[in-house]
């Protein structure tokens, strides 16, 4: 393997490297959303449970 061989292979890992870690910090964005949004679904669900169970004939 000659120097130029070797660069190229290093920039095409660094390139690589660089797209993993941008898809990765995607990924966290993305389950961190859902974790926010399904936290709020499941405290409206509860909230609802509440404001029915408050509101009901007795």
């Amino acid at each position: 393997m000659t120097d130029a061989d070797a660069a190229a292979q290093g920039r095409k890992n660094a390139s690589g490297a660089r797209s993993e870690a941008r898809w990765l910090e995607r990924g966290v964005a993305l389950r961190a959303f859902f974790y926010v949004f399904g936290t709020h679904v499941f405290a409206g669900f509860v909230y609802l449970l509440f404001f029915l169970g408050e509101h009901a004939k007795k």
